[in-house]
């Protein structure tokens, strides 16, 4: 993981500290977020810093992580038989925010 912690990453799933029995799930669900969100905006991981201009991640891409992250590790399988809705302003939107679409 480059820019998620998974202390950061379990507060975020509301899971205890002393939990650890699920840390090598976790942290590999955080690195599947942060590949997402870098193939979402056409750059590397390591590029994500640079996004905007700065040295950074900016932290709208870390929210999106964590999003990403919390609906992985609720939905561990690739059906379900509850209807969801994606939120308004949710990982999508906040990618969105940094994505290039000249490219």
């Amino acid at each position: 993981m480059k820019y998620l912690t998974l202390d950061i990453v379990k507060k975020h799933l509301n899971v205890e500290s002393e939990f650890t029995d699920d840390d090598s799930y976790i942290e590999l669900l955080a690195e599947v977020a942060e590949a997402k969100v870098a193939k979402e905006l056409c750059v590397t991981v390591d590029e994500l810093q640079t996004i905007d201009g700065g040295n950074e991640i900016p932290e709208p891409l870390i929210s999106a992580m964590l999003l990403s992250v919390g609906l992985y590790y609720a939905n561990r399988e690739e059906a379900t038989s509850i209807k969801t809705k994606p939120l308004e302003q949710g990982a999508k939107y906040l990618v969105g925010l940094y994505r290039d679409y000249s490219k």
